[in-house]
C-alpha cells in the first residue's frame, strides 16, 4: 500500500506547476513524511496537525493514504467562502483518521475471556483518559449502570460495554462484552434520591401503608406520577415516621415500592424516631426510566409483632472502594487470540474539533472518521462531536464516512460557558439561548454549514446533532444508520439528526434509517424545510417535532416505519408525503420561542396548543390518519389527500448500495382536483404570524417529487411521486442517482 501511495505521488510531482508567492498554498501530509520537512508534495508532513498549524486562509492540506491516529484541532479557519482552509484526503486513496489506538499484550483469562493491563494510564492516554470518563449531562439516564466513553473494537467493529465484570466472564453470547475497574457509582444530575409509593409488612394483619401518610416527617415531599400520590425524590438525612403500624403477630419482611432514575440508595426502617432500633436495611437500586412504573423491593427484618411507631430513614449507598491506578479492561474475543487480531481501544475524545470557537470555513472531505470518545451532547452544554463545528460559521463536511463515536457523529452545536450541564429544564433553555446571544448567535456569526453526501453510523447518542449552531445550514444527501441501538443507556438526545433551532435549515436527500427515532426537531424549528428524505426501520417515530410553532415545510418524504411523525408541536405544513405509519399529537404546555422571519431574534414566546398544521397531497396509510387531530386547539387545514384502507405491501430490499422499495399503488392515486402548493396557498401560522417560505427567505412553490423530477402545474399526483404506475411497482430510492 505504501509503495502504491509513493508512486501515486510522484505521478502528481510530475504535474506540478509552481506556485507564485504569495498564492494559495497547498500543503501535503503522508505516513512517509516528516514534521521537519517543507509540507510540499515530494516533502510531505506527518501529522495532520501540524500541517493545521501552518496553513492560512486560502491554503489546502492533502492527506495520503494511511491510518492516521491523531485529534485535529484546527487553530485558524478561513475568512470567507471563497478563502477557507480544505482539509482534503488524496483523490482515489484511502485516508482514515482514528481517535484509537492499537492495544497489545492481552493475556487469557479463561474461555474467550482475556484481560489488559494499562500500568500507567497517563503515559498511554495522556490527561483524557476515556475508561475513567463517564458519559454524563443534561437529560442523560444512566439506567443505574456505568457507562465509559471508552470503546474497545475488535477489526474495527466494537464490543458492547458490560453492566458487570459478572457478565464478561460468561460465555460470549451474540454481542461480545467488555469491562472495566472502575468502581465509581454512575453520576446523577441532582444526586442520589428515591421515590417511595409505600411498603407492605408479611405479618398476617399487615396492609399496605401510603408513603405519603406521615406522622412526621423531615424534608420529604409529596409528588404526583402515573396520578399516584408519592414521596418524590428523598434523599440522604431525610426521614417518614408513621403511628400506629400493626406488624401483626410477626412481621420478618418489608416490601417497598419504589422507583428511581438515579443509582438509589437505602431506606433504614427504624423503631419510633431516626435514631430509634435498626429493624434492617433495604437497597433501592435504579429502575431505569421513571416511565417504566414502580418495582418491589425487599428486605429482612428483625421479627417484630404489635402496633409500633415505624420510622423510615433514607441513606446514600456506602461509598465504593476508592479506583486502582492503573486501568484493566477484560474483553470477549470469541475463538481468537487478540494478540494475533488488529484490537484497539479509544484514546481520544474527538477525532477533528477547534478547542476555540469562531473557527470559520472549514472544509473537510473524503476521509473515513472513525473511534472516537465525545461525551453527551445535550442543547444546555458544549457539543462535542467526532467532527465537529463548535461555534463557528461556514464549514462544509462533505463525502465523509463517520462512524463508532461513544455520542455523537457530526456537531453543528453550542459553546460550552459556566452553566454546562446545570440548565435541565425549559426556563434552563430559555436563559441558555439569552446567553447564546450575547455570545453571537446571529445569522452573520453562526451557522451556514452544509453537511453532505456523508455516511454517518454506529453512534450511541445521534448522528447528528446541534443546539442553534445549525441554524442557515444544508444537511443534505447523507445516510445515517446505526444510531442509538445498543440501549446501554437512555435520555432526551437520541437520534439520527437532533436539531434545536434549525432555523432556516434545509435538510433534504438524506437516508435515514435504523435508528432509535429519525430525526428529532426541538424547539425553534422555524423557516425549515424538510424535503425528499426516505426514512424507514426507525424504532420510535420517522420525524419527532417538539415544541415548535412553525412555519415549517415538511414535502416529498418517504415516512415509512411504525410511527410517521410524533408532534408535539403546530405550524407545520405537510405536503406530498408518504405516511407508512401512524400520526400521534401530544400538545405540550412548555412556553417555548419563536423569532422574526429568518433571524434568530426572539419575537415571542408562547404555548403549545396543537394543530395549526396544513396537510395538502399527501398519501396515508389509513382513512383515519388525520382523527389524533380532531380534538387540537388549533384547526388544521386538509385537502387533496388520498386516505383510504389500502394495502401497500411496503417492502424494503438492499443490493449492495442500493435501496429500492417495492409498494403497490392504487389507482385512486392520481386525485382529480389537486393543485401545486404555494406559499400564497399556505397562508399565515396561527402564533408566529409567518407565511410559509422556503428556507432561503424566497416564495415557495412544491413542484418537485423525492428525485426532483418536476410536477406538473395542473392536478399533480399526490404523495412524493409524479409518475405512478397503479399495482405492483418497484422504486430506487436510494441513492436518487
Amino acid at each position: 500500500m505504501m509503495n502504491q501511495t509513493v508512486k501515486k505521488r510522484s505521478l502528481l510531482i510530475m504535474a506540478v506547476c509552481a506556485v507564485s508567492a504569495g498564492s494559495a498554498v497547498e500543503y501535503h501530509v503522508a505516513k512517509d513524511g516528516r514534521n521537519t520537512n517543507s509540507g510540499t508534495l515530494n516533502e510531505p508532513f506527518l501529522t495532520i496537525q501540524h500541517a493545521a498549524e501552518q496553513a492560512m486562509p486560502g491554503d489546502i492540506i492533502t492527506v495520503h493514504e494511511g491510518i492516521y491516529r491523531e485529534e485535529i484541532n484546527p487553530p485558524r479557519g478561513g475568512t470567507s467562502e471563497e478563502t477557507r482552509i480544505v482539509y482534503r484526503a488524496a483523490k482515489g486513496e484511502d485516508v482514515v483518521i482514528k481517535g484509537s489506538e492499537v492495544a497489545k499484550g492481552w493475556t487469557h483469562v479463561k474461555g474467550d475471556v482475556w484481560k489488559l493491563v494499562i500500568a500507567n494510564p497517563e503515559a498511554f492516554f495522556g490527561t483524557f483518559n476515556p475508561f475513567r470518563t463517564q458519559i454524563y449531562g443534561d437529560w442523560y439516564k444512566h439506567l443505574g449502570r456505568l457507562n465509559h466513553v471508552g470503546q474497545v473494537y475488535l477489526n474495527g467493529h466494537w464490543l458492547t460495554e458490560a453492566a458487570s465484570l459478572e457478565d464478561v466472564m460468561k460465555p460470549t453470547g451474540e454481542t461480545a462484552l467488555w469491562f472495566t475497574n472502575d468502581n465509581r457509582y454512575p453520576k446523577d444530575r441532582y444526586g442520589p434520591s428515591i421515590d417511595l409509593l409505600g411498603f407492605t409488612l408479611n405479618g398476617d394483619s399487615a396492609a399496605f401503608i401510603k408513603a405519603v401518610d406521615t406522622s412526621e416527617r423531615k424534608g420529604a415531599v409529596n409528588g404526583h406520577h402515573k396520578g399516584k400520590e408519592q414521596i418524590r425524590a428523598a434523599r440522604a438525612g431525610q426521614w417518614l415516621k408513621y403511628e400506629n403500624i400493626n406488624f401483626g403477630k410477626g412481621s420478618s419482611r418489608i416490601t417497598f415500592q419504589a422507583l428511581t432514575e438515579t443509582v438509589g440508595g437505602r431506606i433504614e426502617v427504624r423503631l419510633d424516631g431516626p435514631q430509634g432500633k435498626l429493624l434492617g436495611t433495604g437497597t433501592i437500586d435504579c429502575t431505569g426510566s421513571s416511565w417504566s412504573g414502580w418495582r418491589e423491593f425487599s428486605a429482612d427484618i428483625k421479627e417484630t409483632g404489635g402496633i409500633h411507631t415505624l420510622c423510615l430513614v433514607f441513606k446514600d449507598k456506602p461509598e465504593p472502594e476508592p479506583n486502582a491506578e492503573e486501568v484493566i479492561i477484560w474483553a470477549q474475543f470469541k475463538d481468537v487470540n487478540p494478540n494475533e487480531e488488529l484490537v484497539e481501544i479509544n484514546a481520544r475524545e474527538t477525532v477533528f474539533y477547534p478547542r476555540k470557537t469562531g473557527i470559520n470555513y472549514i472544509t473537510v472531505s473524503g476521509f473515513t472518521l472513525e473511534q472516537a470518545s465525545p461525551n453527551w451532547a445535550p442543547p444546555t452544554a458544549e457539543q462535542v462531536g467526532l467532527i465537529g463545528t463548535h461555534w463557528s460559521k461556514g464549514w462544509i463536511i462533505e463525502n465523509n464516512t463517520i462512524r463508532y463515536s461513544s455520542c455523537t457523529g457530526i456537531t453543528l452545536g453550542k459553546y460550552g460557558d459556566e452553566m454546562d450541564n446545570r440548565a435541565m429544564s425549559a426556563e434552563g433553555y430559555v436563559g441558555t439561548i439569552k446567553r447564546a446571544h450575547t455570545n453571537g448567535w446571529a445569522k452573520g456569526n453562526i451557522g451556514s454549514h452544509i453537511v453532505r453526501n456523508n455516511s454517518v453510523s454506529y453512534c450511541e447518542q445521534a448522528g447528528i446533532v446541534g443546539s442553534m449552531g445549525a441554524a442557515f445550514s444544508r444537511i443534505i444527501g447523507n445516510e445515517v444508520f446505526q444510531i442509538h441501538q445498543r440501549g446501554l443507556f437512555s435520555g432526551a438526545e437520541m437520534a439520527g439528526i437532533k436539531f434545536h433551532a434549525a432555523i432556516d435549515t434545509l435538510i433534504a436527500d438524506n437516508h435515514v434509517y435504523a435508528c432509535n427515532r429519525g430525526m428529532w426537531l426541538d424547539w425553534m424549528t422555524q423557516g425549515t424545510r424538510v424535503s425528499q428524505n426516505l426514512f424507514h426501520g426507525n424504532m420510535s417515530e420517522d420525524l419527532w417535532l417538539e415544541v415548535n410553532h412553525g412555519p415549517c415545510v415538511i414535502d416529498n418524504n418517504f415516512f415509512l416505519s411504525r410511527t410517521s411523525i410524533n408532534d408535539w408541536s403546530q405550524g407545520s405544513a405537510f405536503i406530498h408525503n408518504f405516511f407508512g405509519g401512524k400520526l400521534k399529537l401530544e400538545p405540550q404546555r412548555r412556553v417555548t420561542p419563536y423569532h422574526k422571519a429568518h433571524s434568530t431574534e426572539i419575537a415571542g414566546m408562547d404555548h403549545g396548543y396543537g394543530g395549526d398544521n396544513r396537510f395538502f397531497n399527501n398519501i396515508f396509510s389509513g382513512p383515519n390518519a388525520l382523527d389524533a387531530y380532531k380534538d387540537s386547539k388549533l384547526p388544521i387545514i386538509s385537502d387533496s389527500n388520498l386516505m383510504q384502507e389500502f394495502d401497500y405491501d411496503i417492502k424494503i430490499k438492499r443490493d449492495r448500495e442500493q435501496v429500492f422499495l417495492e409498494i403497490t399503488w392504487p389507482s385512486l392515486a392520481k386525485l382529480p382536483g389537486t393543485s401545486v402548493v404555494t406559499t400564497g396557498k399556505l397562508g399565515n401560522t396561527a402564533i408566529s404570524k409567518l407565511p410559509y417560505r422556503n428556507f432561503n427567505g424566497l416564495d415557495l412553490i412544491v413542484n418537485n417529487d423525492y428525485w426532483g423530477n418536476s410536477r406538473k402545474t395542473k392536478s399533480p399526483t399526490v404523495g412524493p411521486v409524479q409518475k405512478i404506475r397503479t399495482g405492483r411497482t418497484e422504486l430506487k430510492v436510494w441513492p436518487k442517482k
